[in-house]
């Protein structure tokens, strides 16, 4: 398992090509990237398809290799395989059979974000959402309440909306980093609060282009949350009507409903 560069072409391991010019076959989920990363560093390989459409398939096919005593390499087309792209079905399948993976470490967009994000570990790595927002949301309300650094992918047709739903469930308080074409010519890294962040996509279109890492602030502790519900709760009464207050606040800070709701009713009674 060869991680391979996620732009600049010389982020690659003095390891991963040996492995690369010594292993029989190399299976990649595009063979055209692959090409072009093996023919800027010479390396003259037999090359195989292997992406999310055939990786059952294929994978019977590396086992044949396999039990042929040959050695194989898998590459995506950018970073590690197995993490958010194609590879973990082979691995799998390859050790039920008894035969051995070993992983060649390198590049990885996650972990080149995070160095430069300037948020706290632990962290979990979600990867991609779900592409419609129905779902996006649905899944994003299980990592509401996580209290540490949450870390995804998002493809750029998709980065404004994710950004929306990001905002909108986990509440746009929270500190975001967007870090995006990691390594290569356009390379851009911003922090922001998560409620700011579309709106600093949408200022220019040219920020909206390329593959985002997006890393989001955890959730705050629950005191904080509480006292941050009560604040948020406290405008918004002044606006809106007690019900839509509760709920918004409780969404926008994650705090409890039912103790904002008692929050308001003991703020009504107060007014009277």
């Amino acid at each position: 398992m060869v991680a391979t560069p996620i732009g600049n072409l010389a982020d690659i391991t003095l390891r991963a090509l040996e492995v690369l010019r010594a292993v029989d076959t190399v299976f990649a989920e595009d063979t055209r990237d692959a090409r072009r990363l093996l023919a800027h560093h010479g390396i003259a390989a037999r090359l195989a398809a292997l992406h999310e459409h055939n990786e059952r398939r294929v994978s019977l096919a590396i086992q044949r290799l396999l039990a042929l005593g040959r050695d194989v390499a898998l590459v995506t087309d950018a970073g590690t395989p197995g993490i958010s792209d194609p590879g973990a079905l082979a691995v799998a399948a390859a050790r039920a059979a008894g035969f051995e993976s070993v992983p060649i470490p390198g590049p990885s967009a996650a972990t080149a974000a995070l160095s430069v994000a300037g948020l706290p570990g632990p962290f979990a790595f979600v990867g991609f959402l779900p592409a419609k927002g129905g779902a996006r949301r649905q899944a994003l309300e299980r990592w509401r309440a996580f209290g540490h650094t949450l870390v995804f992918y998002e493809a750029p047709h998709r980065i404004l909306a994710c950004l929306d739903d990001l905002a909108a469930v986990l509440g746009p308080e929270r500190a975001v980093v967007l870090a995006r074409e990691l390594t290569k010519m356009f390379e851009t890294v911003h922090a922001c609060a998560l409620g700011e962040a579309g709106e600093w996509l949408r200022a220019d279109p040219n920020r909206q282009r390329g593959e985002f890492v997006v890393i989001v602030s955890g959730a705050p502790a629950a005191d904080d949350r509480a006292a941050e519900g009560e604040r948020v709760l406290r405008r918004l009464l002044d606006e809106l009507p007690l019900k839509t207050a509760v709920r918004l606040a409780a969404q926008i800070t994650g705090a409890p409903r039912n103790a904002l709701y008692t929050r308001a009713l003991a703020r009504a009674k107060a007014l009277t």
